[in-house]
């Protein structure tokens, strides 16, 4: 897996910062959970990560947009905040083509079952 599994530990790591400035540690040792699971070859594991990467957009876009409104009510600019947490979101939903790889999919188990012989 090497090298695939970085952008996703990336983005976890990131989150993991994210809440830690905002001082809910509790959602920060959730984030920093999902890292090591990127190294148990199991489908469950895949799907665990997926969906933690799926909460991560949530939250990015969540964020933007209160951030966004508290900048918009202060009269204070907003493109530069939407465009780095935008590209946050997008790089975190990127992650989740990692999964889509030949590689990954035979690390974690996740090939259907074989298609019948014709």
């Amino acid at each position: 897996m090497g090298a695939l599994v970085l952008p996703p530990a990336l983005c976890f790591f990131v989150l993991a910062a994210h809440f830690f400035r905002a001082g809910n540690l509790p959602l920060v040792a959730a984030a920093l959970c999902f890292p090591p699971l990127l190294f148990v070859p199991r489908a469950w594991a895949a799907r665990v990560i997926q969906a933690g990467l799926l909460a991560g957009v949530v939250v990015w876009v969540t964020t933007l947009a209160a951030f966004a409104g508290q900048r918009r009510a202060a009269g204070l600019p907003v493109t530069r905040l939407a465009l780095i947490l935008g590209g946050v979101a997008l790089a975190t939903a990127a992650c989740l083509l990692v999964f889509r790889s030949e590689r990954a999919k035979a690390f974690f188990g996740l090939r259907g079952p074989s298609a019948p012989a014709r």
